[in-house]
């Protein structure tokens, strides 16, 4: 069982204090705020490795939390939304988010997928190579920095993942599937989309022209590709 800090960003008490409970049982540490600014203030004090974070927030709601979070930590970040439409969930990926969950949620299946986040921490993968490089992109698992051309890469956990996923195999096409598994983990049941949504942001970050990518190729109809013959 992989243990870890965590922060729970929630002013629902009764909500909060169900996701403790599971998250205790897997020896996990635990920090809460009920407020987005107490919130910001807790993950730069305790540098958690999970975030998990309700959009609906007294004062500043979690999308701007979101935002600032991003620029002081590169935690996994799970939102917590009431609101049930696709775009409203990819509106909060596309702030910074990695994951999301849509309330009322199982506790249970919040506590898999964080095991499932940190069992795909890079500092635990099982791979044998753990310094990939492929057109001017180095990825290095143990550090858990990469970049490109020498330019040090400033990205999220999930894009970070998906691109050392990518990058293990120039060449390989994954289907959107695969990527999730590999990003997510097998139990993770939302959008497709929420990968194209980190290809999108990964784009603006090592292509030059991010509407005419050259590294991050779509294979239309089936999913994406890392270099390669096109």
């Amino acid at each position: 069982m992989t243990r870890s800090t965590i922060l729970i960003v929630e002013d629902d008490r009764k909500t909060t204090d169900l996701v403790s409970m599971y998250l205790k049982r897997d020896g996990h540490r635990l920090y809460t705020a009920v407020d987005g600014l107490s919130g910001l203030r807790m993950a730069e004090e305790h540098t958690p490795e999970v975030i998990i974070l309700d959009i609906m927030l007294p004062g500043m709601d979690g999308l701007e939390v979101c935002r600032r979070i991003r620029k002081v930590s590169d935690a996994f970040i799970i939102m917590l939304t009431a609101r049930s439409t696709e775009e409203d969930r990819l509106r909060g990926l596309n702030t910074g988010a990695d994951d999301y969950l849509t309330k009322p949620f199982s506790p249970r299946e919040l506590a898999a997928r964080v095991q499932a986040v940190l069992r795909r921490a890079p500092g635990r993968t099982k791979t044998a190579e753990r310094h990939l490089s492929a057109c001017g992109v180095t990825v290095d698992l143990d550090r858990y920095e990469a970049s490109i051309q020498g330019t040090a890469l400033t990205l999220t956990p999930a894009e970070f993942r998906l691109l050392a996923t990518l990058a293990a195999e120039p060449g390989r096409t994954f289907s959107r599937e695969q990527l999730i598994q590999q990003v997510f983990g097998s139990s993770y049941d939302g959008l497709d989309r929420s990968i194209d949504v980190h290809i999108k942001k990964l784009r603006r970050k090592i292509e030059p022209d991010p509407q005419h990518p050259t590294l991050l190729k779509t294979i239309y109809g089936y999913g994406y590709r890392f270099g390669g013959d096109t």
